[in-house]
């Protein structure tokens, strides 16, 4: 009988390790690099563009694996941050043991680890994106005492050349199944490779968009995760879009993170949902009910709401998802399973019914095991898109909802800005006539964090330098009446696209 608990585990050094990966040691590493012929290290980390660069090692003996394992190597970190200056550029990236796992497409035996960014001196880069989220989540645990988990949707299309069999209807592509969604397949080797790197995924589906054009057929996707702590949400996620630019690239096919790729077509976000643990309990409820905790959390997002866009938006195009009666937010409100608002609560496993022994009647009252549904519940916020950078977006997520708890009138603004779907509409247009709305540019978006950079630089969690490198980034792009200019002008917004095409 097999008795190592993780026998089922899809990440192979998880596998035959019999361990967690939060275990994992340097010894531990060695030994599985030894027996498993391993080559080649791989270190992989995030740039200023929010994607993934690669330092490749090839294995020479012991004595230099301990080396690159235990020191890491230098890097340019002017070329790779915007802030950071030639003269004082060295940095160094050190791999981080828990993240460990075997490159699902490397042709030599590899062995990949995500690495941290240090300074000259040893100390962790401030201003590098993978310690800001370490910092965040630290303010955020020592004000609340809870651990913040988080998941995202990540929603991509994927590009093919056209074809006529099994047509699917125009924006009507929500969960369709094969043969009129073509990229399923795709999909799912996809969510097979990305469990393999230590994704923990929830489940995979075809998303609402797709079209026709140019002789292309574009489908929109969706992976969602599974909630966990909020450091290993933005690797997972990191990885995640590596993984299928990867694989789209072996099979020929390219896709996109892009927010909007077409006027009139539905664009790709990426909504994140959160929960608040301690002790093994989500307080996100309370007998049933959305906690005043949360309350708080929902209240910090909406105040902080349109600085968050300078995470969360990071190119122009992002301005053209956000546009009103799509299913993506302008107003800055909240309310339960509205996908128009810009923070939602979801349905909830909240009526203690056993839906399972309804659906299989020879499970009731055969001792079927009670789940704790509350573990289930999170919020989600919508703004957010393929452009963020995924660790300055979840740690300026992180401060709002911390922010909440040090809000004096958190619980009154939570009320203010609820919208509910149960009542008539006429008495929601009062409550969305007095609410506040997302920047609609980039330009303005810089504009809102410097007015509330103050508390995403309290607790020493965002560095002022990362705070003025990405409004330089921000108001660089000059965008202030773009979405005005161009509305209607297929073909300058088609150039837009295309410049951004691959983002985040």
């Amino acid at each position: 009988m097999n008795t190592n608990p993780y026998a089922m585990h899809a990440n192979l050094v998880v596998r035959e390790l019999g361990k967690p990966a939060d275990a994992f040691t340097k010894a531990d590493l060695v030994r599985f690099i030894m027996e498993h012929d391993i080559q080649m290290v791989n270190f992989l980390y995030p740039g200023g563009d929010g994607r993934l660069k690669t330092l490749n090692f090839v294995i020479n003996d012991a004595a230099y694996l301990d080396t690159i394992l235990s020191c890491g190597e230098r890097v340019d970190g002017s070329s790779l941050f915007s802030f950071i200056q030639a003269g004082s550029s060295d940095l160094y990236v050190v791999p981080r043991f828990r993240t460990a796992f075997v490159d699902p497409f490397a042709e030599i035996p590899t062995l990949n680890l995500l690495c941290s960014y240090f300074d000259k001196d040893g100390r962790p880069l401030e201003s590098s994106p993978e310690h800001t989220l370490e910092k965040a989540a630290r303010a955020f645990t020592a004000t609340t005492g809870m651990e913040f988990q988080a998941m995202g949707e990540l929603e991509y299309y994927v590009i093919r050349p056209d074809e006529t069999a099994y047509p699917a209807v125009d924006q009507r592509a929500y969960h369709e199944s094969a043969p009129y969604a073509k990229s399923n397949d795709f999909r799912t080797r996809c969510m097979h490779l990305i469990a393999q790197t230590g994704g923990q995924i929830k489940y995979g589906h075809s998303e609402v968009g797709s079209f026709h054009q140019d002789g292309r057929l574009y489908e929109q996707n969706e992976i969602e995760f599974l909630p966990v702590r909020v450091q290993d949400a933005a690797d997972q996620l990191t990885i995640a879009k590596w993984v299928i630019r990867n694989q789209a690239y072996r099979e020929g096919l390219d896709v996109t993170f892009a927010p909007k790729i077409t006027t009139g077509k539905a664009g790709s976000g990426l909504h994140i949902h959160m929960r608040m643990m301690k002790d093994g309990r989500n307080c996100m409820l309370d007998h049933g009910k959305i906690s005043d905790d949360a309350r708080r959390m929902i209240a910090g997002m909406m105040h902080l709401a349109p600085a968050l866009t300078a995470f969360g938006n990071k190119n122009p195009t992002a301005y053209f998802r956000l546009v009103p009666h799509q299913e993506a937010p302008t107003n800055v409100c909240w309310g339960d399973r509205n996908r128009s608002v810009l923070v939602r609560v979801p349905l909830g496993w909240t009526a203690d019914v056993d839906m399972c022994a309804k659906a299989n009647p020879l499970e009731a009252g055969a001792g079927t095991l009670k789940f704790d549904t509350a573990l289930k519940q999170t919020v989600e916020i919508r703004s957010s898109d393929g452009s963020a950078d995924v660790y300055q977006l979840l740690a300026g997520i992180c401060v709002a909802c911390r922010h909440g708890f040090e809000m004096p009138d958190a619980l009154n603004v939570a009320a203010q800005t609820y919208v509910d779907v149960n009542i008539h509409a006429q008495e929601n247009a009062r409550v969305l006539s007095r609410l506040s709305q997302l920047p609609d540019s980039c330009v303005a978006s810089a504009e809102c964090l410097l007015l509330q950079r103050r508390v995403f630089e309290a607790h020493g969690v965002f560095s002022p330098a990362m705070i003025e490198g990405i409004v330089q980034q921000l108001r660089a792009f000059d965008d202030a009446t773009l979405r005005r200019d161009i509305e209607g002008r297929p073909d300058q917004i088609a150039q837009l696209v295309e410049r951004f095409f691959h983002c985040g």
